[in-house]
């Protein structure tokens, strides 16, 4: 257990400050991390997880890059962008933003990407988890991420498909497959198409959830810019769609044994490997064609018959 904590701890040092470092260098005039009042989300609802253990500072937000960050997450929450009745599909994706399980990129991960995908004709929920705690001043947290940036170049290996190195934040991920299905109708959502998409650490959680979520079932998965170490994959593994930048500094080096792996299982898996993009592009429009992500991902959706009702 303590080789566990390690791991998710280094893991979390290297995946936040390359994170950070390298998301938008397009927006490098703003990367000064300034606070600012929480939003209003009047549309989010709380998953009924229970406070994180231990937490003491309270959730805060700062903007950054153009766009802001949740950190300090202790309660969970999802907040639905559903479509166009008259364009609705049925499917539906949970957004889980990445951060480094220390902060979560709550526009260019999370709000920016459902707004997308609902006028796609899906559904999207923005999956706000839980996170490490973070100290709560904003200079006392800028110094630690500092400290990181010294260790960015040492990329440390993920906690694989570890249930227990993110038993909170997989808590909330299920919970959230859970609340979709008991509101399907309500939101006019397919039970068994809804699938789950994740950035960077946001990656890491959909591929436990995909691997270890009992109940969660996501049909189908994205990985956007997580690892891609080699993993156990069931039988029937849902279809996979992974984007990834050949010069990403923290997983760009490190094989595609994910890839294999699904393959291995003669699994569906769809790979772009961008020559450019750096980590954490997200919806960020940038000169590289990693900004075409998007376009690929709902065309694989398309392709897997989610842009259309159901027959």
């Amino acid at each position: 257990m303590k080789n566990k904590h390690r791991i998710g701890q280094v893991l979390t040092a290297g995946a936040l400050a390359l994170a950070c470092a390298f998301a938008a260098p397009a927006y490098a005039q703003n990367d000064k991390m300034t606070p600012i009042a929480t939003p209003a989300q009047p549309d989010a609802i709380v998953l009924g997880t229970g406070p994180l253990p231990g937490a003491t500072a309270q959730e805060s937000w700062h903007s950054q890059y153009g766009s802001v960050f949740a950190r300090n997450v202790t309660v969970a929450t999802l907040t639905p962008f559903l479509p166009d009745p008259a364009k609705a599909t049925g499917a539906a994706v949970i957004v889980a933003p990445g951060g480094g399980f220390k902060t979560l990129s709550m526009n260019n991960e999370g709000w920016d990407v459902a707004k997308a995908l609902a006028d796609k004709g899906v559904a999207a929920f923005v999956l706000k988890y839980r996170l490490n705690p973070t100290p709560a001043g904003m200079d006392a947290f800028a110094e630690e991420m500092a400290k990181m940036f010294s260790g960015a170049a040492r990329p440390a290996r993920p906690p694989s498909q570890d249930p227990d190195a993110l038993a909170p934040q997989l808590a909330d991920a299920r919970a959230a497959f859970a609340l979709v299905r008991a509101r399907s109708r309500t939101w006019h959502v397919d039970p068994d198409r809804i699938g789950m998409l994740g950035f960077s650490a946001g990656a890491m959680l959909t591929m436990v959830t995909a691997l270890h979520g009992q109940d969660a079932k996501p049909a189908f998965i994205g990985d956007i810019y997580g690892p891609l170490a080699a993993a156990k994959v069931p039988a029937d593994a849902p279809p996979l769609f992974v984007a990834l930048a050949a010069d990403d500094p923290l997983f760009g080096n490190g094989g595609f044994g994910l890839i294999d792996s699904w393959r291995a299982a003669k699994r569906p898996v769809e790979f772009h490997l961008f020559e450019q993009g750096g980590h954490g592009f997200g919806m960020y429009q940038k000169p590289t064609t990693s900004t075409g992500w998007f376009d690929a991902f709902a065309r694989w959706l398309g392709m897997h018959g989610y842009l259309k009702p159901a027959r």
